[in-house]
């Protein structure tokens, strides 16, 4: 298949055609394929819009759909249906991993069923979606993914570190915690980050992942079990 043809198919798939799919070719493009492609951009900088604008939706949905619902909890709702896993599930619905442009060498170690580079694929169409249409066409998207009854729904199974320390660090309303990443090493196709939780201007906490989102939950999980956190 051609890459104009994977790009057709992808659009037919997931019901919406873009005017500008320049857009699209990005959000699909994973790092190791832009390194051998001169002058190609990878996805990196839609996945982290596509990362905002999915939290947004999904805080919209939620907050309007469980109104009895508090706060700590419609956190938690929001951190299973956004984390790396729920990604990768809601990715098998559209098969995007078959679409995902990879290099050679991502290709033969099976960058198609990692879950890190197939979620961040996902947000990445999102962004796409949304600076080629607008937030309506980008929340139609997203919306296909959620569920409609959360009575009948359980989330994926995750603990979001980062809510629960957020919790913790709230009751004192003049402490402030930011991540902050101050890592990055190995190939395109293995990259590994190390990213650092700070409270105020003291680090906290250190995590290592091969995603950013999973190296700040690592990161809080270790601030919370120096707290003296129980990790059930």
């Amino acid at each position: 298949m051609t890459e104009q043809e994977n790009l057709k198919a992808f659009q037919e798939k997931i019901g919406y055609f873009f005017k500008d799919e320049k857009l699209l070719f990005e959000a699909l493009s994973h790092s190791s394929f832009a390194n051998e492609k001169k002058g190609r951009r990878s996805n990196e900088r839609l996945e982290f819009l596509g990362d905002s604008v999915l939290s947004i939706v999904v805080s919209n949905y939620i907050f309007h759909h469980q109104q009895q619902m508090p706060e700590g909890q419609l956190s938690k709702l929001r951190a299973s249906l956004v984390c790396e896993k729920a990604l990768f599930e809601f990715s098998k619905e559209i098969d995007l991993g078959e679409h995902i442009l990879l290099g050679k060498g991502e290709e033969r170690i099976g960058g198609r069923q990692r879950p890190s580079i197939v979620s961040d694929a996902f947000e990445a169409v999102i962004a796409a979606i949304y600076l080629d249409g607008g937030i309506e066409p980008a929340t139609k998207h997203i919306m296909r993914f959620l569920p409609k009854d959360f009575k009948t729904t359980r989330p994926a199974s995750f603990v979001d570190y980062k809510t629960i320390l957020q919790e913790v660090v709230q009751k004192n309303p003049e402490e402030r915690v930011v991540y902050k990443l101050v890592d990055e090493t190995g190939p395109a196709h293995d990259k590994q980050f190390t990213v650092c939780v700070m409270l105020n201007s003291n680090v906290i906490g250190t995590g290592v992942g091969h995603s950013k989102k999973n190296a700040e939950q690592q990161a809080a999980k270790e601030a919370l079990l120096l707290m003296g956190y129980k990790d059930e």
